[in-house]
């Protein structure tokens, strides 16, 4: 009804500004100018009026224009509740894991997770040899930080992991495994970076979890590291092949003369055998020492890392390749496990004769407590003891014992002979720390090293060791 009388006021005060100023209205006769006047204050109010009209009428469709602003504020402002809203429902449907591994590990329930790592290993060990042997001030007593690392792996979507781990020990900074892995699919798996390649089982082996303090001589003997390479591991239930072409360790490569690369293969079966699983593996490797590598070197501390005095040793041998051959045995049942490795490593020498040097070991081992000999995939693995310091039990104790050999000596390379039997007990209070103290006993023959000008004679060895991780 006012939009009606609006248009009616505005035709009418149209109409009489259509009336030139000053032009005689319809009036009584006589021309009364007083009803001229009242006229002429007649059609200036028409005027203002339908000027106000004209005003009324902008404000009218400027608030519409406004409230058609307001309508399509408040629906995107709806939308984007409805949004949030979904968002916070899927949130709170899945929210971010945390599971307790030593150290939390988050993961979103989407393929992303994170979990900080690291383990600290104090050694103590005292060693002892017959008088007059060379270098013996570097002896007796002795204790250091064996390993302090620290870094972090984790997961992403698409089947990727990834891995970033520094020694710290001493005060120097080593990195250990640096790599990224990629699964194709549940029994591949790919790996890029720094990391180690197949050389046995107890090199594979994390030292968390190895029977002695220190692993066999011929691991550290013949060099076995982590390395730059690319690799590859194929698994089913009871089989795993392992495959890949490697450089040489991060600190050697940052000398662009460093040419070396190798060849690492390994294979590995697992059948169930009578009650427990049988271990079978043999690897083997090819070496090639390009670049300004053009000699090997192969020494071994005696049972303990505290000293560096190696009393077998072959001094630098002119070479240029390396082939190694190794075989592998063991068994885990219940709380015993027997395990057995044997490495042949050959050296290629140019104009000289190639000699073969072998290591090697044997061991037994069994858990006086009620819990499980740990092993999987090819390699032992983490005790977890069923009834935990602080958890009603005092944790699980172990026993071990081990013959050990190196022969370092062979066509006219004398490095020497050294047999170790060894014994340890490890304590494990909980899944993530271990005590273990271990004794060994060496014989010596061709050593290098000569105590009064023999070459023959015995060394003892014994150290204690705390560690935990993360």
């Amino acid at each position: 009804m006012r939009v009606l009388e609006s248009g009616r006021i505005s035709a009418l005060a149209l109409a009489l500004a259509l009336v030139p100023t000053g032009t005689a209205l319809a009036a009584p006769s006589g021309g009364d100018e007083a009803v001229r006047r009242e006229l002429a204050e007649m059609r200036a109010q028409m005027q203002q009026m339908a000027q106000r009209i004209d005003s009324l009428e902008g404000q009218l469709a400027d608030a519409r224009s406004r409230v058609d602003a307001a309508d399509a504020a408040a629906q995107t402002a709806a939308r984007s509740a409805a949004d949030a809203t979904a968002l916070a429902a899927q949130a709170r449907q899945e929210p971010v894991k945390v599971a307790w591994k030593g150290a939390p590990e988050l993961s979103d329930g989407k393929g992303w997770s994170f979990k900080p790592r690291g383990r600290l290993q104090i050694d103590a060990a005292v060693t002892d040899a017959p008088k007059g042997v060379a270098g013996s001030e570097n002896l007796g007593f002795s204790a250091e930080f064996r390993r302090a690392f620290f870094g972090f792996d984790g997961t992403m979507p698409g089947g990727i992991g990834y891995r970033f781990e520094a020694d710290l020990a001493n005060s120097d900074v080593q990195l250990t495994d640096v790599y990224f892995t990629y699964a194709p699919s549940r029994k591949v798996t790919l790996t890029f970076g720094h990391h180690k390649p197949f050389d046995s089982m107890e090199e594979l082996t994390s030292d968390l979890f190895t029977s002695m303090m220190e692993r066999a001589a011929f691991t550290t003997a013949f060099g076995f590291e982590r390395r730059v390479g690319i690799s590859a591991t194929y698994q089913t239930g009871k089989l795993m092949a392992q495959g890949g072409v490697f450089t040489d360790d991060v600190a050697s490569l940052n000398s662009d003369l460093d040419k070396s690369w190798s060849i690492d293969g390994r294979v590995v079966a697992m059948p169930k055998l009578a009650g427990g699983t049988l271990h079978l593996a043999a690897s083997a490797h090819l070496r090639e020492l390009g670049g300004a590598v053009a000699s090997v070197r192969y020494r071994a501390r005696p049972f303990v890392h505290t000293t560096d005095l190696r009393f077998v040793d072959t001094g630098t041998l002119s070479a240029d390749a390396e082939q190694g051959l190794g075989l592998e045995a063991g068994w885990f049942a219940g709380r015993f496990h027997a395990t057995s490795e044997s490495f042949w490593q050959k050296v290629r020498r140019p104009g000289l004769a190639d000699p073969t040097f072998n290591g090697g070991y044997a061991e037994v081992g069994y858990l006086l407590t009620d819990d499980q000999a740990a092993y999987k995939n090819g390699v032992i693995e983490r005790v977890r003891p069923k009834a935990p310091l602080g958890a009603g039990g005092i944790g699980a104790v172990q026993v071990n014992a081990r013959y050990d050999w190196l022969d370092l000596s062979d066509a006219g390379v004398s490095g020497g002979h050294q047999r170790t039997v060894g014994v340890s007990i490890i304590w494990i209070p909980t899944a993530y720390v271990r005590f273990i103290a271990n004794y060994g006993h060496m014989w010596l023959d061709d050593a290098a090293l000569t105590a009064s000008g023999d070459h023959s004679y015995g060394v003892d060895a014994a150290g204690m060791r705390a560690q935990f991780d993360f």
